[in-house]
């Protein structure tokens, strides 16, 4: 009820949607199922996926999930790829940062942290030049998928709160995602969701984070009050994951300056 009250008086927001929970018997045992959005659509090829807490403490892709198909990485695994961030158009980026705020602190309200931020990268340019190759594989593994609609919202829909309530939302090829550029100035569509939302800050995890803080730096570890939690994260997100494309400069200031991301036509 709390999330629907949430999502009902804001719907501009990156929490996830429960659409149902069910509880079926087989075999003597209670099998329960949640039903909730999918963030990644079928239809589009994701080239790259990341797990972000914030944290820096172990967060690095396993290579047992590095060997898979569609590995998810991780916080440093990001920070080693995509060292410079995700460049988006100033008033994209605001628009998401105060979305994230907005969630992080209902989040925090419910004592509720170790969330994550999943981000899922689809490369226009790159995409292009597979198709020119002729060697995307894409087609051939998964089958031509057909024609996809998007329920409720999609992720720039979540961020500017224009999703039509109740219904189903058309739309193109690029299902929602939104648009941004690496520092090589390729151009991306972004498919974003806070996901892992069901974890409180109960004894246990006051107790996981203790220990570690004992050994490791506690401001590392990605257990933590909620509190510091929610700011941690919205500052790696905001400062370090996502950035606004830099004004270009004028001539007189280009020497004072650095260069600017570059934009391909």
């Amino acid at each position: 009820p709390s999330s629907l009250q949430n999502l009902n008086q804001n719907p501009r927001t990156l929490l996830p949607k429960f659409y149902g929970l069910y509880c079926v018997q087989a075999g003597g045992k209670n099998i329960r199922i949640v039903v909730m959005n999918n963030l990644l659509p079928r239809s589009v090829r994701m080239h790259l996926k990341y797990d972000l807490k914030g944290s820096t403490y172990k967060r690095r892709a396993s290579q047992k999930e590095r060997e898979k198909v569609f590995p998810t990485f991780k916080d440093l695994d990001f920070m080693q790829d995509v060292p410079d961030g995700l460049f988006l158009d100033s008033d994209m980026y605001n628009a998401l940062c105060k979305t994230l705020q907005r969630d992080c602190l209902v989040l925090q309200s419910f004592k509720i942290m170790d969330y994550s931020l999943l981000v899922a990268i689809h490369n226009l340019d790159q995409a292009q030049r597979e198709r020119a190759a002729g060697n995307s594989g894409w087609d051939r593994e998964r089958g031509r998928p057909a024609a996809q609609r998007a329920l409720y919202s999609t992720a720039m829909e979540s961020i500017q709160g224009e999703a039509r309530r109740g219904g189903t939302i058309e739309t193109d090829d690029q299902m929602g995602g939104i648009p941004a550029r690496n520092s090589r100035g390729e151009r991306l569509l972004l498919y974003i969701g806070i996901i892992d939302v069901l974890q409180s800050y109960r004894f246990v995890k006051k107790l996981e984070h203790s220990w570690k803080a004992l050994v490791h730096d506690g401001d590392t570890v990605s257990v933590h009050r909620p509190s510091f939690y929610a700011e941690r994260f919205q500052r790696f997100m905001c400062h370090t994951v996502f950035r606004k494309i830099p004004l270009k400069p004028s001539p007189s200031k280009k020497s004072r300056s650095g260069p600017a991301i570059p934009r391909r036509s």
